[in-house]
C-alpha cells in the first residue's frame, strides 16, 4: 500500500467501529426507478472497483444484491479522492443520491440495473486481506478450497442463494403443518445405541463412565412414544446422526422434516405429505402441482424401471424377456432366472466406443458384461439386419419375439442383462439413468413426482445372510402379510420421488406391542435382546398407543433438487467432506489426555508400519 493510500486508510480508521449516521435505510438489491432522487444509505462488501480516471465505479454487494455506487470529484471531492484505497471485499457504508444511470449504461441483468448512487460521503468499516478466490460465481475455486473458507463461499450469489432457498422452504413447511394442527416438538439428541441399519454416532458419558450415549439416527422411536403421549400431530426439522460412507447425497449429520400423525392410514399421511410439498413448490418457485400424485407399486417400479424410485421424465422402459429365450443356444441367456431388456430408440448411432463405455459402468452393479443388439434397416423390401455379437446364437422365432415385445424399430437398439434379479434390476435401471442424461432426453427443467407403494417388508441381507427390514423395524405389515414368510411380506410403507431420487418416506407403525414383538422374531431378536433395546418402547406400546404413522422427507435433498445443485454440500452452510472432515474447523480432531481421562477412556498406541 502506498503512503498516500496508508494515509487514506487511517484517516478513514475512525469510522470502523461506529456506523454513526450510516446506518442503511435499503438492501443493495432494492433500489430501482422508483427511488431517483431519493437520498440513501447502503453498507455492504466491495465486489469490484473500477477507476475511469475522473470516475471512480464501485459495485457494492449484499445478501440481496448489488447496486453501482459513483465516486465524482464534482459531487464529492473528499469522498472521491479517498475512494482511492477500496479494494475487494472491503466493507463500506455510503451515503448518496439515487439518479438514473447515463442512455446506454443501464444493465438489464440486475434488478438495480437502471440506478446508481450517487456517493456523497462514505465510511470504511473494515479492510479485507485479498480473498483466496473472486467472490462471484463464473469461476469455481474447487470444493476443497471452497469448504476451506466456507465463510467466503457462502458470500457468493449462488451460494447465498442457496441458503435463502432453504430458509424459505422450512418457513413453508412450519406454516403449512401449522395451518394443519401440528406440534413442533423437540427430541433429545443424546439417546442409547439402538440397531436402526446405520452405525451410530457415540458419546461417552462423564458422569456415567464407561457408559455411552448415542446421536440419533432419525427421531423414529421418539416420535412414536410422542403418539403414545397424545401429542398426535408431531413434527421438527430434526438433525439426524449416522456414521456411514459418504457420497454427493450423504453427510454424517443431515437434516430431516420429521411427521408423525394419529389415528390415520397411509392415504391421510399421503395426502397430507403431497399437500405439504405442493405448497413449497407454490410458496418458492411458484408452480402449482396437479394433485394427487401418480402412484406405482414397488413391483411395477422395479418391473418396468429396474429400481424403486424411478425417474419419469423420459419414456425408456425394461421388459422382461425371460420366457422368449429360456431356451436360446446362447447359454447365458438361457441359464439366467431373469433376462431383461431395455429398448433404446435411434440407438444405432451409439458408437462401438460408448457401448463398451455402458458394459464397463454396469460392472459397478454387479454385472459381468452387456449383451446388445442393433437393428440395421437393410433397405427397401430387404428384413432388417440384427447386428451384434450374440446375433447368431437367436432363432428367427427368438428375433421376431424379442422385436415384437420391445416394439424394435428400423435404427433403435437393445441391451440385455442376464443373471439373479437384483443385479438385472440395478444394472439396467441405473443404465436407464444413464442413457437418458447421454442421450439427452431428461427434461431438466421437469419436476416428476409420485408415489411408490406397496414395499417388501424385508429385504436380504447378503453380507450377513439374514432378512432385514426394508424401511425399519417398526413399519406395520400390510393386511394378511405372514412374517413367516419374508420373502413375500409387504409393508404399509410408502416413498415420495422426485426426479429419480427418493424425497421422503415413511409408513404405518405397529401400535400394538404384540405384533411389534412378532417384528422383532422376525428379524432375529431375541425376546431378551428385544427387551434390552426397545423394552421402555414396549411398555409405551402397552400404555394404549393409538394407532399412527408418518413419514420423513430429507430436507437436504429437498432443497438441492429445487437450487438445480449437484451436491447436499452445495445446499448446507457447513458441511463436511467425503472423508467426514470439517476443512474450516479441522475436526475431528484430537482432544488432550486430561479430556479423555475425565470420561475413563484410553486410546490405543497405534501400530506402527513395519518394514516394507
Amino acid at each position: 500500500m502506498s503512503v498516500e493510500a496508508k494515509d487514506l486508510q487511517d484517516e478513514h480508521q475512525k469510522y470502523v467501529e461506529d456506523l454513526g449516521d450510516f446506518t442503511r435505510t435499503h438492501s443493495c438489491g432494492e433500489l430501482n426507478a422508483a427511488h431517483l432522487g431519493l437520498e440513501v444509505r447502503l453498507a455492504g462488501w466491495v465486489q469490484f472497483r473500477r477507476d475511469h480516471g475522473g470516475l471512480i465505479f464501485v459495485d457494492l454487494r449484499d445478501r440481496a444484491g448489488l447496486t453501482q455506487a459513483v465516486f465524482s470529484p464534482e459531487a464529492a471531492e473528499q469522498a472521491h479522492r479517498s475512494a482511492a484505497i477500496l479494494r475487494a471485499e472491503y466493507v463500506i457504508a455510503v451515503r448518496g443520491l439515487v439518479r438514473a444511470r447515463p442512455e446506454g449504461m443501464a444493465n438489464p441483468n440486475l434488478p438495480s440495473g437502471e440506478i446508481e448512487v450517487l456517493v456523497q460521503d462514505w465510511k470504511l468499516l473494515n479492510t479485507s486481506k485479498t480473498p483466496p478466490f473472486p467472490i462471484e460465481d463464473r469461476l469455481d475455486p474447487g470444493e476443497n478450497l471452497r469448504l476451506q473458507y466456507r465463510y467466503l463461499d457462502l458470500r457468493r450469489p449462488r451460494m447465498a442463494a442457496n441458503l435463502i432457498l432453504r430458509h424459505r422452504i422450512t418457513q413453508s413447511v412450519r406454516r403449512y403443518l401449522d395451518d394443519a394442527g401440528f406440534l413442533e416438538v423437540e427430541t433429545p439428541f443424546l439417546t442409547r445405541s439402538t440397531p436402526e441399519g446405520a452405525r451410530d454416532f457415540l458419546v461417552p458419558s462423564r458422569v456415567n463412565r464407561g457408559e455411552f450415549y448415542a446421536l440419533p439416527q432419525s427421531p423414529q422411536i421418539f416420535k412414536q412414544l410422542l403418539m403414545v403421549s397424545g401429542v398426535e400431530r408431531y413434527f421438527q426439522i430434526a438433525r439426524c446422526f449416522r456414521d456411514e460412507d459418504l457420497r454427493a447425497d450423504r453427510q454424517p449429520e443431515f437434516t430431516q422434516i420429521d411427521i408423525e400423525m394419529s389415528f390415520v392410514d397411509e392415504e391421510k399421511v399421503m395426502r397430507l405429505a403431497e399437500g405439504m410439498v405442493a405448497k413449497i413448490l407454490k410458496d418458492v418457485r411458484g408452480l402449482d402441482l396437479s394433485l394427487p400424485l401418480p402412484r406405482l407399486s414397488y413391483v411395477q417400479a422395479m418391473a418396468d424401471y429396474g429400481v424403486d424410485k424411478p425417474d419419469t421424465r423420459f419414456a425408456l422402459f425394461l421388459k422382461d424377456v425371460t420366457d422368449i429365450v429360456k431356451d436360446s443356444s446362447f447359454r447365458l441367456f438361457a441359464s439366467a432366472p431373469l433376462v431383461k431388456a431395455l429398448r433404446v430408440p435411434g440407438g444405432e448411432s451409439l458408437s462401438r466406443k460408448e457401448i463398451d463405455e455402458f458394459t464397463e459402468f454396469v460392472k459397478i452393479y454387479g454385472a459381468q458384461g452387456l449383451a446388445w443388439v442393433k437393428l440395421r434397416s437393410a433397405g427397401a423390401g430387404l428384413e432388417d439386419e440384427w447386428q451384434s455379437p450374440i446375433a447368431k446364437f437367436l432363432s428367427a422365432e427368438e428375433k421376431s419375439a424379442l422385436a415384437q415385445k420391445l416394439e424394435l424399430q428400423s435404427g433403435d437398439l437393445a441391451f440385455f442383462q442376464a443373471g439373479d434379479k437384483a443385479m438385472v434390476n440395478a444394472a439396467l435401471g441405473n443404465l436407464r439413468v444413464k442413457l437418458g442424461e447421454h442421450l439427452g432426453l431428461i427434461d431438466k427443467e421437469a419436476l416428476n413426482l409420485l408415489w411408490v407403494t406397496d414395499f417388501p417388508l424385508f429385504e436380504y441381507d447378503e453380507e450377513h445372510k439374514r432378512y432385514a427390514a426394508c424401511h425399519h423395524p417398526f413399519t406395520s405389515p400390510a393386511p394378511g402379510a405372514a412374517l413367516d414368510q419374508p420373502e413375500t411380506a409387504r409393508a404399509r410403507a410408502y416413498d415420495m420421488v422426485l426426479n429419480g431420487t427418493e424425497l421422503g418416506g415413511g409408513s404405518i407403525r405397529n401400535h400394538r406391542a404384540g405384533r411389534q414383538r412378532e417384528m422383532f422374531k422376525a428379524l432375529g431378536f431375541s425376546a431378551e435382546e428385544a427387551e434390552d433395546q426397545f423394552g421402555f418402547l414396549m411398555q409405551a406400546l402397552e400404555m394404549g398407543a393409538p394407532p399412527h404413522g408418518g413419514i420423513a422427507f430429507g430436507l437436504d435433498r429437498l432443497v438441492m433438487l429445487l437450487a438445480g445443485a449437484d451436491s447436499i454440500r452445495d445446499v448446507i452452510a457447513f458441511p463436511k467432506t467425503q472423508k467426514a472432515t470439517c476443512l474450516l474447523t479441522g475436526a475431528p480432531a484430537e482432544v488432550e489426555g486430561a479430556q479423555l481421562r475425565e470420561l475413563g477412556l484410553r486410546l490405543r498406541e497405534q501400530e506402527k508400519p513395519g518394514p516394507q
